[in-house]
């Protein structure tokens, strides 16, 4: 509304009421001459407040939250975002998509392999039989997600069966990713994972007598650190020639009993689950 006042001896003015950000709406005497408290008078009569102050707020919002959809349609996916739906696509198990975030010669190193994975072929490879492994009920649950606002990000994760945490499968992931064409893919990956053996004190320990045998003996220490392939591989051949034939059938049968073991305590879980959810739930 505009509120008109009459003066004498000048023609009738009208006063602009324009709508304010925070809601309000003031008007302003354009006449010269008035008193401070016609002008007052002035801003009482054009102070109010929208009817629709509740709508004009949602439409603010609407448009706000569209121009920054726009904005990141326009910057494309943050390396953030693509790993975050790089791990639903392991969860959903969807390979096909999951291949497009894998570039041609990605360098994948799990520290629980000996070797780094080399190419697609192999890490693909790698992911399905992870997939086929975690089964229907088992999900990878993303703790913290940060990028260096460049390439590169970290991740903190664990698994969960049926949003039940598994113990000791926590793991940090790191992924230098590149652009192809339109999208971000993964260049290379290093993955950690927590180790179900907690030695505590004993790897100190270990460490400085390492250490004092690497000072007392440096260039073979050097030549140890800078060939350790060599080091493993006669390792390996003492290992087939002479312990084999005695640690595999203790192994074979080490990894037969924790099998047992496993099925046992998932069948004591679903037993107990089932009870609760029939009585409880």
């Amino acid at each position: 509304m505009a509120a008109t006042v009459n003066f004498y001896g000048q023609p009738p003015q009208q006063a602009i009421c324009p709508k304010g950000v925070a809601g309000l709406t003031f008007g302003f005497s354009p006449f010269k001459g008035s008193s401070q408290s016609m002008q007052n008078k002035m801003k009482m009569i054009c102070l109010r407040k929208p009817a629709s102050n509740k709508s004009f707020s949602k439409r603010w919002v609407n448009l706000v939250v569209s121009a920054a959809d726009d904005f990141d349609l326009k910057l494309g996916p943050s390396p953030s975002n693509m790993i975050k739906k790089f791990y639903t696509c392991i969860n959903e198990k969807n390979l096909k998509e999951l291949d497009g975030y894998i570039s041609d010669d990605c360098i994948f190193e799990d520290c629980s392999f000996l070797q780094p994975m080399q190419g697609k072929k192999e890490v693909m490879h790698f992911f399905e039989q992870l997939t086929a492994g975690m089964g229907q009920n088992v999900k990878i649950i993303l703790e913290h997600v940060c990028d260096d606002d460049g390439f590169t990000v970290g991740v903190n994760w664990h698994l969960e069966w049926k949003t039940i945490q598994i113990p000791f499968t926590k793991g940090s992931s790191f992924y230098e990713c590149s652009q192809k064409e339109d999208r971000l893919v993964i260049k290379k990956a290093l993955v950690v994972t927590e180790s179900p053996i907690k030695p505590g004190g004993i790897v100190l320990t270990l460490l400085r007598n390492v250490t004092a045998i690497f000072d007392d003996f440096p260039q073979a220490a050097e030549w140890l650190l800078k060939s350790p392939h060599v080091i493993t591989r006669f390792c390996l051949k003492i290992y087939i020639r002479l312990l084999a034939p005695f640690v595999n059938p203790l192994l074979a049968g080490y990894i037969r009993a924790w099998n047992l073991i496993a099925r046992l305590f998932a069948l004591a879980l679903n037993t107990v689950l089932h009870f609760l959810k029939k009585n409880f739930g």
